[in-house]
């Protein structure tokens, strides 16, 4: 049973570009990208600058060896080393679960900011839209356009209040390249909430699931990938030129919700609504996202979880909105998931890349030794980032997510 496949070239890889690049702007990008802002104000462009680079360097090696090989990572991971894809797929589900919950709490914050529902009420509603997308006739293209829309009307209506704010442009600028402060642990966090755990293989085996795969999909392959960073980058860009916006004229925008402070202060009542419309869009295409992704790495472990993937899928979304409904505070979750999952690339990453060294596994596919180097650095920067996010936060986050738990 594939219900996912759907038709048309560029549909598909766009779609796959979209889905990752949602996939990543949830409720914690948007609330990392301004309460980062307020703290290193300008500078805050090279953190966003160094991710890019980063991001880019994870999603062509892991893109282009997923698809190249026709196989899921999981699969290849068993085949490199057995029992390996069963840890990676334990690692990529314990941070899609983590980082779900924080998705459906953003869906029925964003709710009740455009209604004024309860936020339980819109999460419940939020979790029924999910399922019928899920369960639509066409999954798969339904999926592919429910991303591109709504990933679009997100990054317009921030356009929207970027202008709104403001912002110095040529601070902002020159900041990107000569920052003030270098904080690694923003770094860490940053790319672990954009090509982090579930979703630096979102796209990837998106694109299997829709028929492309092999040597001749290289280039659409690689078009695609870059293409969702770009568009994720984007976003981050705007949002944090609204960000500094605000900032720069001397508003606080507190602890609670400084996406939504932001949001309010450049544009009032009308950019309050925005971001309540931002927030449901960034939520929802992340809860689709992280819920079809992680099923996707358990279900060519036994023929019943694939012939039952849209069973799956329903109960994976129903156990994060059940989750959200007896919390009491998800938001330091989000923060940690996006350190837990900047922790955890390094050692997939690092599978891929050793996998890319074996032509056997792919077909007789032989990866670009600049590729590799690259990711090879990345492995090391990420690995040295992560033991400081350890050594000297990671304790601290761990406190606040307990306290944050009933």
């Amino acid at each position: 049973m594939k219900p996912f496949k759907s038709s048309g070239l560029g549909g598909a890889l766009m779609g796959a570009a979209f889905l990752m690049a949602t996939s990543a702007i949830g409720p914690g990008f948007l609330t990392q990208t301004a309460k980062f802002t307020e703290e290193l104000v300008a500078s805050f462009g090279f953190v966003i600058l160094i991710s890019v680079l980063l991001d880019i360097g994870v999603q062509l090696n892991i893109w282009r060896i997923v698809t190249v090989s026709r196989q899921r990572a999981q699969d290849l991971s068993n085949k490199l080393l057995p029992g390996l894809g069963y840890f990676l797929a334990a690692l990529i589900a314990l941070g899609g679960i983590v980082f779900n919950v924080g998705n459906i709490a953003g869906c029925g914050l964003g709710l009740q900011v455009i209604t004024g529902m309860d936020t339980r009420t819109g999460a419940i509603i939020s979790c029924v839209f999910a399922l019928l997308i899920f369960w639509y006739k066409d999954a798969g293209k339904t999926v592919d356009l429910v991303a591109k829309l709504l990933g679009l009307l997100m990054i317009v209506l921030t356009i929207y209040v970027a202008f709104a704010s403001k912002p110095p442009l040529g601070e902002a600028v020159y900041k990107t390249f000569l920052p003030d402060k270098i904080d690694v642990m923003k770094i860490v966090t940053l790319v672990g909430g954009t090509v982090g755990g579930y979703i630096s293989f979102a796209g990837a085996h998106r694109l299997l699931d829709a028929g492309i795969s092999g040597k001749p999909a290289i280039k659409d392959v690689t078009r695609s990938a870059v293409s969702g960073i770009l568009i994720t980058s984007l976003m981050r860009f705007i949002l944090f030129l609204a960000a500094l916006g605000v900032v720069w004229h001397g508003v606080s925008l507190g602890n609670q919700n400084p996406a939504g402070e932001v949001f309010r202060s450049a544009a009032g009542r009308p950019g309050y609504l925005f971001f309540g419309i931002v927030l449901w869009c960034a939520a929802i295409t992340s809860v689709i996202g992280a819920s079809y992704t992680s099923v996707s790495f358990w279900k060519t472990f036994h023929p019943a979880i694939a012939k039952n993937e849209k069973i799956i899928i329903s109960l994976f979304i129903i156990i994060s909105t059940l989750i959200f409904m007896i919390s009491s505070n998800p938001v330091t979750l989000l923060i940690l998931a996006g350190a837990f999952n900047g922790i955890i690339l390094p050692l997939a990453l690092a599978v891929i890349l050793i996998i890319a060294a074996k032509p056997r596994l792919l077909n007789g596919y032989k990866h670009p030794l600049w590729l590799q180097v690259a990711g090879w650095l990345i492995v090391a920067v990420m690995t040295w980032m992560s033991w400081l996010t350890i050594r000297n936060n990671i304790g601290e986050l761990f406190d606040k997510s307990y306290q944050s738990l009933p």
